[in-house]
């Protein structure tokens, strides 16, 4: 069974538990400028921008994907730690880029300073041989 890449309006309970376990584990700087994960999280759904892989009916992994005129851009994109390495960041950072495609927009990878060329690399020789 595939990862199902979904924009999450409307959370479960679940799917809140789930988020909070997915952001809990993320680096400090991958939650700037936000205070924390829940403010993260908060902004997120909030704004709609919140793109989430989900797995047997839970969420694995979450990106942030701003949408504006000038283009999508991609940013704090985390996995569960447990389930990393089977290919969840590659399936959503896909889709986001199948997703701005459909819309005639560029996706852009937003990331500290020092990993945003390295990531993007990664993620797009992953997609490309998967």
């Amino acid at each position: 069974m595939p990862v199902v890449v979904e924009f999450v309006r409307q959370p479960s309970a679940q799917d809140r538990l789930d988020l909070a376990k997915i952001y809990a584990e993320a680096p400090d700087w991958l939650l700037a400028p936000y205070k924390d994960a829940q403010h993260l999280l908060d902004s997120l759904l909030d704004s709609g921008q919140l793109l989430a892989g989900r797995f047997n009916d839970r969420l694995l992994g979450a990106a942030c994907v701003s949408r504006s005129a000038e283009g999508w851009q991609l940013s704090h994109l985390c996995v569960r730690q447990v389930t990393r390495r089977r290919g969840v960041a590659r399936r959503l950072y896909a889709e986001a880029c199948r997703l701005a495609a459909e819309a005639g927009q560029a996706l852009h990878w937003q990331a500290p300073p020092g990993l945003d060329s390295a990531l993007q690399v990664i993620l797009q020789s992953k997609t490309q041989a998967g």
